[in-house]
């Protein structure tokens, strides 16, 4: 557990006062037992009890908080489900949590077109259950997909297994109604083709609500396949498994999926699904294609021919659905899944060219007996996503520090070999230092310009993904002496 910041009891109340003149007493929390639920996001080594809970039902519940808090300088924590990894919606001692979770309407669907209308606290998975009467899903599956919710998605820019084909949360999103801290109400995108001026809908999906806060989204529905196929193959090393991703690409196929899990999380996962995964490979790589029966049979066996060629030990095709779905689950459960053998883990969300995958997972082998710590990989190989899932116990002096350390080390790799510190979980609270090796002082600049024309008072989650160049100076102090340095004024574990 982590030590909090004291919160001012004063500052509370009279912006409590303020917030219930404006709403109905059901959408604000101000007593410490019912904020405690709002401590932390799916990153629960940062906790930071929340000043005010706020639970709007509508856009107008949300222009009146964001009215209070401009008029009062209080900051604002956006959130969602919470299942986000990397601390984005940890609270701030005088700050308040804006959840949009009450806002869960689908407003319409439209079968025709092909999209659908929602509320941003709508669970991803709701709108592919009701879009399935029409034929049609929701792309986009993170493997939280049956609690996390478009909004967060949207601020996450938030991926899935099968994004390698269909695209993140950016490619599959039209338009984004948002309020401003000035109180506006601004739309972003089009249901048209395309918007006119600047394409300002991608800058603000991923920008981890530190431009706004979304009310709707209209996302796009893709027909639902007629046929699916997953093939599992085992190798015998980690690096043949990375080479056999690259040549898949190569050869010019695009699987629906294609998923790595090396041999720590097979082990880590089976026992918890039993998805029949190979358990003597060292590597395994899950590939699904989709589409009409002839198109999957045809790329199984392309794939199939591919993989064996790039030096498959063993290779098991999916007989039917109800397999598919326990392959799948196999790797959608991974995360669940490490707390049957280890106390605490962290998940590092990097990003790496393919043809570098079996370099990075050689690198992380490494860092592994340089830290006394375990990792299971399991990622997103199609695209380069890793996940390695440190294993740690916080109850053993230093052993978070040590975790801390590892993890930033993967993502300094991952810079280095031409990739990014992050894929879909964000820069948050987690990979704030990590920032300073990515970019520039130039660059940073750039991104605070943007944060200052979308939110001049800098109340809309502050001090989250972009650092400080003073930061950044003290960071690379911090490196010179080895170490990590923490986020301001919080404890770790």
């Amino acid at each position: 557990m982590t030590a909090s910041l004291p919160i001012n009891a004063e500052r509370r109340a009279q912006v409590a006062a303020a917030l219930r003149a404006q709403l109905p007493e059901r959408c604000v929390l101000s007593d410490p037992e019912d904020t405690r639920p709002y401590e932390c996001d799916g990153l629960a080594a940062y906790r930071q009890p929340p000043m005010i809970v706020t639970l709007p039902d509508s856009e107008q519940q949300v222009l009146a908080i964001l009215e209070v808090c401009r008029a009062l300088q209080v900051p604002i924590v956006p959130r969602g489900a919470g299942t986000g990894l990397s601390g984005g919606a940890l609270p701030i001692a005088d700050g308040v949590v804006l959840s949009t979770a009450r806002m869960n309407r689908i407003v319409r669907m439209e079968p025709f077109a092909r999209t659908a209308v929602v509320q941003p606290g709508v669970r991803n998975l709701a709108i592919s259950e009701a879009a399935a009467p029409h034929g049609l899903y929701y792309a986009p599956d993170p493997s939280s997909q049956i609690a996390c919710t478009i909004g967060g998605n949207v601020a996450e820019n938030s991926g899935g297994v099968h994004c390698l084909k269909y695209g993140l949360t950016v490619h599959n999103v039209l338009r984004v109604r948002v309020a401003t801290i000035d109180g506006d109400i601004i739309e972003l995108g089009s249901e048209a083709l395309d918007a006119p001026g600047l394409d300002l809908l991608a800058v603000f999906i991923g920008s981890e609500g530190m431009l706004g806060i979304v009310t709707e989204v209209t996302v796009k529905l893709v027909p639902k396949p007629a046929a699916a196929c997953v093939i599992m193959a085992s190798f015998d090393d980690v690096v043949t498994g990375g080479n056999a991703v690259a040549s898949v690409i190569a050869a010019g196929i695009i699987p629906a999926g294609l998923e790595m899990m090396d041999r720590t999380s097979s082990r880590m996962v089976e026992p918890f699904v039993k998805a029949g995964y190979d358990l003597d490979a060292a590597a395994i790589l899950l590939c699904e294609a989709d589409g009409t029966r002839h198109e999957v049979e045809e790329e199984i066996a392309h794939m199939t021919a591919v993989l064996e060629q790039a030096g498959a030990s063993a290779i098991a095709v999916s007989s039917s659905e109800a397999e598919r779905l326990k392959f799948w689950s196999g790797r959608k459960n991974a995360f669940p899944a490490a707390g049957r053998i280890s106390p605490d883990y962290y998940c590092m969300d990097g990003t790496i060219p393919r043809k570098n995958l079996a370099q990075v997972l050689v690198g992380i082998e490494r860092m592994e007996a340089t830290y006394g710590l375990r990792c299971a990989n399991v990622f997103h190989a199609g695209d380069g996503n890793l996940h390695p899932l440190i294993l740690f116990d916080a109850n053993k002096p230093g052993e978070f520090e040590r975790a801390e350390a590892f993890g930033a080390e993967i993502l300094a790799l991952c810079v280095e070999v031409g990739g990014t510190i992050t894929g879909e979980h964000g820069v948050g609270i987690e990979k704030i230092n990590s920032m300073c090796v990515q970019f520039s002082r130039a660059e940073l600049d750039a991104f605070f310009a943007v944060k200052r024309a979308f939110d001049a008072p800098f109340l809309l989650n502050p001090d989250k993904a972009i650092p400080t160049l003073n930061r950044c100076a003290e960071f690379g102090k911090m490196r010179v002496t080895g170490g990590v340095l923490p986020f301001p004024g919080l404890p770790r574990f």
